[in-house]
């Protein structure tokens, strides 16, 4: 009968070679061949220059520049915040692969449940909604409403726009009851946000009278609702709350249904509102995004980061609008992404403008658009003046900006608004280290106690055996067993064995095996140095395995000697004779046999 291990790598297995790892990070970062694997910007921290390369061979990814490494399974967790569960879940289902529930602990089964729970009350929410406003009397001011914005029909299905009747027509739960008669908790309703308890024990749906929009994450899953209201009252727009399967400060509304268009364009337009980004997307401008109900955060640029080079900010020339775009510069100085801002004229939004004067008026403001930090020292000394007073107060609101800088980023922004203001970069970068909280003392690195501390020859080992797991056994039968005096050597045997026994002993696979962290890390530049080397003949890994089983064999009759040495000394000590004999004929051969390894290994030289 198979072990749970051997049950769990199976499915594992099939799902990792199942799904194309390519695919999968293109979905979300753009990635170019380069060689043998795929290069692009890492997602996991901000560059520049790509050092985020994929092997589509091995099956898994790694960054030269921060480190982070690992297979499908890694990438879906780290980059949609997925556990491991949900993560298996996901792309089993993206393979086809049908999950048996036993690989999972009853606390998993539970988590996941719950959460697709959420999901699916969601997305009948959706449905409701969606059928509401395409059919029947209670949808009927809504299609008006739209058609007053100019917004088609067909535009209505491809966004799955929705209504929420109002109470005057659809009553206080209208949602609420139909979701109950599905079989849907009143919990998990108030858990996604789309009803609300009341004093007296009863519930009320949250959205009412409004036109809705479904918010879909990364993965097509619509996880929230964002309502406009019909006619008068407050508030005018309506996000869901967060919940267990919707976190605002990192969901773009219209990011998923507009990724293609965006890593197209390479660049992607921030605005306001979700009638915005819609009306912009209807008069084909499709690289729209809008944040939900929140100011831009450093998720949010993370998350365009990967599918293009270049954010145009289009917000209003108000005060708020001002604000909101200074408020976004250190993130994108963070995470190194190009941002350039685009003003409406007075009184003026994306929708009004571009259903007025059409695309191009868009168009033009976009190509005009300014670098986003020259912008921001226009505002500066437009608010401030060049006044000697007004020049320390310039370089002080400055010091946010270049906080969020790399180091070489820094020394450039100092020269470069130093230039403008007639002052030495000294005295802006000066004016940021006074008014900056003291620095924390530098934190010492940990030193790693797992497979990079073993000695030379076992990290030679361990390497090899890393690139070439199919000489396992000779090396196993050489003695390597016998090596059990270093406790990470002992630890990587272990997975070894349990995946020889499963009949999975494969570079993939014990990639997978590691302990998430360093030794993962250690694993992938592994891969992706010998990837670079190029294909090699199979007579160099055999060789290389010989020369290890000597070393072995030679290891092993060394510690037999000075076992046997060890013991001798003792029955000296003893006045054993005749076990001192014993060991010393023992020890006899044991060093004739080491000599006559030595002298073959010399002649086969």
């Amino acid at each position: 009968m198979r072990s749970s291990f051997a049950r769990q790598n199976e499915i594992k297995n099939r799902i990792r070679e199942s799904t194309d790892i390519v695919r999968l990070i293109g979905e979300n970062i753009e990635l170019k061949k380069a060689g043998a694997n795929y290069l692009g910007l890492c997602p996991f921290h901000a560059e520049k220059t790509p050092s985020f390369s994929v092997s589509p061979a091995k099956q898994f990814f790694h960054c030269f520049g921060c480190g982070e490494s690992g297979d499908v399974f890694s990438f879906m967790m780290k980059f949609h915040r997925l556990t491991f569960p949900e993560a298996l879940k996901e792309l089993a289902q993206r393979a086809g692969i049908e999950l048996p529930e036993r690989d999972l602990s009853p606390a998993e089964r539970e988590q996941i449940r719950r959460r697709d729970r959420l999901y699916a009350a969601n997305e009948l929410a959706a449905d409701i909604f969606h059928r509401t406003l395409l059919e029947g009397e209670l949808g009927e001011t809504a299609r008006a409403y739209l058609r007053q914005r100019d917004v088609p029909e067909e535009f209505w299905r491809s966004y799955r726009l929705g209504h929420a009747p109002g109470p005057d027509t659809g009553g206080w739960s209208f949602l609420f009851d139909r979701l109950r008669q599905k079989g849907f908790t009143a919990e998990e309703i108030v858990q996604c946000g789309l009803a609300v308890a009341n004093d007296r024990g009863g519930h009320y749906d949250r959205f009412r009278d409004r036109v809705l929009f479904p918010i879909q994450d990364m993965s097509g899953r619509v996880v929230a609702f964002g309502g406009r209201i019909l006619g008068e009252g407050k508030p005018k727009y309506m996000n869901s709350p967060q919940s267990a399967i919707f976190d605002k400060s990192r969901l773009l509304f219209g990011l998923y249904p507009h990724r293609d268009a965006i890593r197209r364009q390479r660049r992607a337009v921030v605005v306001e509102g979700n009638f915005d980004m819609l009306s912009l997307a209807i008069h084909g401008i499709e690289y729209a995004v809008a944040p939900l109900g929140t100011s831009l955060t450093r998720p949010h640029v993370r998350s365009l980061r990967g599918y293009c080079e270049q954010v145009i900010l289009l917000f209003d020339g108000d005060t708020a609008g001002l604000k909101a775009a200074m408020r976004s510069v250190p993130h994108f100085l963070a995470e190194q992404v190009e941002a350039r801002i685009a003003l409406l004229p007075d009184g003026e939004d994306p929708d009004t403008l571009v259903r007025r004067q059409g695309a191009e008026a868009v168009l033009e403001l976009l190509d005009a658009a300014s670098p986003l930090p020259e912008f921001l020292f226009d505002a500066l000394v437009h608010k401030h003046g060049l006044t000697l007073d007004g020049k320390n107060r310039i370089i002080a609101e400055l010091h946010p900006l270049l906080s969020s800088a790399s180091g070489e980023q820094r020394t450039l922004i100092a020269a470069h608004f130093a230039e403008k203001l007639g002052v030495s970069p000294a005295r802006i970068t000066q004016a940021r280290t006074t008014r900056s909280r003291p620095a924390a003392p530098p934190i010492e690195e940990e030193q790693s106690a797992g497979l990079l501390d073993l000695p030379r020859r076992l990290r030679q080992i361990v390497d090899f055996l890393i690139l070439y797991p199919e000489f396992f056994p000779r090396l196993w039968a050489a003695g390597l067993d016998e090596l059990k005096s270093y406790a990470p050597l002992t630890a990587f045997l272990a997975i070894l064995r349990e995946l020889e026994r499963a009949d999975q002993l494969t570079p993939e696979n014990i990639f997978s095996a590691l302990p998430d962290g360093e030794e993962r890390r250690y694993a992938a530049r592994l891969f992706m140095e010998a990837a670079q080397e190029g294909l090699e003949s199979e007579e160099g890994p055999r060789k290389m395995c010989e020369e290890l089983v000597c070393w072995l064999i030679e290891e092993k009759l060394q510690r037999r000697e000075a076992d046997l040495l060890s013991q001798i000394r003792e029955a000296q000590a003893n006045g054993d004779t005749k076990r001192l004999m014993s060991l010393l004929r023992k020890k006899q051969e044991c060093a004739r046999k080491r000599k006559n390894f030595c002298d073959n290994l010399l002649k086969n030289e």
